[in-house]
């Protein structure tokens, strides 16, 4: 059984219908960068087998390499010597640096979110009765400034 945030992550990727935009994308994009970095880790060991002086010269180091380089650590490590080595760390790369950023405005939208629901507890009816109101005023002033 998964611990109570893993399974509510699974639960909100399992049902799109009501979740917001932005958690649709981070999620989204986080699926993206799991296959990216999975192919590219296979990739890059293509890329790499037989060339002089490699350091990615299996699968789990070259898992380990693409997780560095998803992430932006970049210990040093591991690192591609080809060409085609590292066109596919510039893919892991942006496609890692892009997910991480969607992630953390989808974190920092869902705070704001969650402090406007506390400080303004007005939802959408009430909005829009206000303004519906408001409108009917402004109608009524400017009949009496006309006549």
């Amino acid at each position: 059984m998964l611990p109570g945030f893993l399974a509510r992550m699974v639960e909100l990727m399992r049902h799109r219908d009501g979740r917001s935009l932005h958690v649709k994308a981070a999620g989204g994009a986080t699926a993206v960068l799991l296959v990216v970095m999975l192919t590219g880790s296979w990739a890059v060991l293509v890329a790499e087998e037989g060339a002089r002086g490699a350091s990615l010269t299996s699968y789990p180091k070259a898992l380990w390499w693409s997780v560095e380089t998803a992430t932006t650590v970049g210990y040093g490590d591991f690192y591609p010597v080809t060409w085609w080595g590292r066109v596919v760390g510039t893919v892991v790369m942006v496609v890692g640096i892009t997910t991480y950023g969607m992630v953390t405005a989808a974190l920092a939208t869902w705070f704001v979110a969650r402090q406007q629901k506390r400080t303004h507890p007005v939802g959408a009816e009430t909005l829009h009765a206000l303004h519906e109101r408001f409108d009917r005023l402004e109608e009524l002033l400017g009949a009496k400034k006309k006549g």
